[in-house]
């Protein structure tokens, strides 16, 4: 049998946290393919769960025809739109997961009701996602997303941050959340004073990253910090490499912080608005911390809108490097000995 996963909503960390659903349906299905966008697909490339990644890129027919072909026993939609939830029901797919209490969702066989929408606002959202699975029959499994760096990255990033002068230990800096919209008011200022403090604590090299669109804010913030900038440098799989190979990952919530916990960095998690609510979306991983909201921000300023980011730039920044200290100390081991982070 097999199943298909749809995610083509959303951005990476809405991807990557959908990875442990797949995981899920694997243990029933045997054979799981995931449907995602093409500019997301190298999110799931490397994914050892999947037997195949689709991206959503052509006609609704097509795609539909090509659902059907495949025969899948049971879908679950991670994102819902009406393209998405309409594919597995012209796809044939008879066990069809998705959210209840939408137009669409009587095109879903299992309609699940989101938990935030019954008054849970601390299950992480992996949890959330996990209801749909569940809906399947599918036992629970870890939560924790996954994200395998293909060989090629490593060696290709490896080359990049030589060809930029890194060449000790470094920590890496996401200070952008990549809004469009809020570029040119981002307090690039703030966010420099942080890259330096990290860097002084550290006693390394301070990478900053970010998207191709982030490439001016996050050079600014380089050049105030005395870091280094990669922002738009990298690939996914080769940002994963970044943030394996370094000493911690100090990222704002978003996508690459996600991806920084999944393959296993020490990853502090700054969620500076009162909406982000950091107990959905926290950073998963082995070695993960969280920066809570303490500025008093209207609760109607939210990332999309948020006119000056005054949370961000008061930010705590002792706060935040206490946090990365505390990931970085050596555990102690019941033997009495001490394990390096």
């Amino acid at each position: 049998m097999a199943a298909l996963v749809i995610c083509t909503g959303g951005g990476i960390g809405d991807v990557l946290l959908a990875t442990p659903v797949m995981r899920a349906l694997r243990e029933r299905y045997g054979e799981v393919v995931a449907l995602t966008s093409a500019a997301h697909r190298d999110v799931l490339a490397s994914d050892p769960d999947l037997t195949e990644v689709w991206t959503d890129d052509v006609s609704f027919a097509r795609q539909a025809a090509r659902i059907r072909a495949h025969g899948f026993a049971a879908s679950v939609t991670t994102w819902a739109t009406p393209r998405s939830a309409a594919l597995p029901f012209f796809g044939g797919i008879p066990a069809r997961a998705g959210q209840a209490r939408r137009l669409y969702s009587g095109l879903f066989t299992k309609r699940v009701v989101v938990r935030s929408e019954r008054g849970d606002r601390t299950s992480h959202w992996t949890e959330i996602l996990l209801d749909f699975a569940r809906a399947l029959g599918c036992d629970s499994v870890d939560g924790t997303p996954r994200f395998v760096v293909p060989p090629a990255a490593e060696e290709s990033l490896r080359a990049l941050v030589l060809s930029r002068g890194v060449r000790g230990p470094y920590v890496v800096l996401h200070a952008t959340r990549g809004i469009a919209a809020a570029r040119a008011r981002w307090p690039a200022t703030r966010m420099g004073e942080l890259a330096r403090a990290l860097g002084d604590a550290e006693r390394c090299t301070v990478v900053v990253s970010g998207g191709a669109g982030d490439r001016a804010t996050a050079e600014a913030i380089a050049k105030a910090g005395g870091a280094v900038s990669l922002a738009g440098a990298t690939t996914i799989p080769e940002f994963a490499a970044l943030a394996r190979g370094a000493r911690g990952v100090v990222a704002l919530d978003s996508g690459p912080m996600h991806l920084a916990a999944a393959v296993g960095a020490p990853t502090v998690g700054i969620f500076a608005l009162q909406s982000d609510e950091p107990d959905r979306w926290a950073p998963r991983g082995p070695r993960t911390a969280v920066v809570r909201p303490t500025y008093p921000c209207p609760p109607w300023h939210r990332k999309e809108t948020c006119p000056d980011f005054a949370c961000l730039a008061a930010l705590d920044i002792a706060s935040v490097l206490a946090s990365l200290r505390a990931l970085l100390r050596p555990t102690v081991l019941d033997d009495g000995s001490r394990s390096s982070p």
